[in-house]
């Protein structure tokens, strides 16, 4: 069944494809489950993956928010999840924010001792910035990340019964577009051009395709959770006894890979896999190589077992 029915009676729509061992797969922010069908594809005969899509996205976009936090809440869909298929000791791997859900519940809970292994493909441990971590989200520029978030944030409080752009007046909705051009610029080398950016304030109909999320609700949630996020997971991820092993893009303005090395190397029974072309997306700039050390990531377990 498609369908798993969450612990506030929404339903959380999860794929599940191929059979055998199950793998859990916890995608980034903004990703559907469809997206990890070619890197997960050659290994469907041994492995079943099961791939929750989060709630605001695919067949869960039309999930009600809960009152708590992004974080808190995808951990507890999770949770039940893994309750209700009755899953131990099995395989685990997390992408950004799916990563995050996976420490948060090695944080809070007991996700750890329920691991043979897990793979963490370009998250850092603790997303702030503080005298203790510099290396959190967008490093050195973190300040700078931090008030366009709160920009955006400022915006979209004024308009909370507002779900999607069109309901915006024509100022505040050109107002977050421009914010969330300046916002992808921050992290990306290629800044979008000029033009594109003129020709969405004159046509409203592209600007919402400049959003990660089509519903304001959802986006505001998102914000406001990377705002306030404050949660350390440096010692939950140091703990893990299980076989486990990092994708890191050596070019990751959102996450800096010096942060990422110094944590995989922070965990016993852990090796650093490095994309040298890519930065937070290896899927996409690397998708062969993505792929490939997938694949090996699951082989060197079984030849283990």
């Amino acid at each position: 069944m498609p369908y798993y029915t969450m612990p506030d009676r929404e339903n959380l729509f999860v794929r599940r494809v191929g059979r055998g061992e199950p793998v859990l797969v916890l995608s980034g922010l903004g990703m559907q489950s469809w997206q990890w069908l070619p890197f997960i594809y050659a290994n469907r005969k041994d492995y079943e993956f099961i791939i929750p899509d989060w709630r605001g996205f695919g067949g869960s976009k039309n999930c009600a928010i809960p009152e708590q936090d992004a974080i808190s809440s995808h951990w507890q869909d999770i949770a039940h999840l893994i309750e209700q298929l009755k899953l131990d000791n099995f395989i685990l791997m997390g992408y950004s924010m799916g990563a995050t859900t996976a420490m948060h519940g090695m944080k809070h809970a007991h996700l750890a001792q329920q691991l043979k292994a897990y793979l963490h493909i370009d998250q850092t441990p603790k997303i702030s910035v503080d005298s203790t971590w510099e290396y959190g989200l967008f490093g050195s520029h973190h300040t700078q990340f931090k008030q366009l978030l709160n920009d955006i944030y400022q915006l979209l409080s004024k308009h909370k019964n507002a779900k999607y752009l069109y309901e915006l007046s024509l100022p505040d909705r050109q107002e977050l577009v421009r914010l969330w051009v300046d916002f992808i610029n921050l992290q990306s080398s290629n800044p979008f051009s000029p033009l594109v950016f003129k020709t969405a304030l004159k046509q409203p109909f592209l600007q919402k395709y400049l959003l990660p999320i089509q519903r304001l609700d959802y986006l505001f949630w998102y914000v406001e959770n990377y705002l306030y996020h404050n949660e350390d997971y440096r010692e939950a991820i140091q703990q893990l006894e299980c076989p486990t092993t990092f994708f890191i893009g050596r070019n990751s303005t959102l996450y800096p890979e010096t942060g990422q090395t110094l944590i995989a190397q922070s965990v016993e029974h852990a090796k650093a896999i490095y994309f040298e072309r890519s930065g937070h997306t290896p899927l996409l700039t690397e998708p062969k190589k993505f792929g490939h050390e997938i694949t090996t990531f699951l082989s060197e377990l079984k030849h283990a077992s």
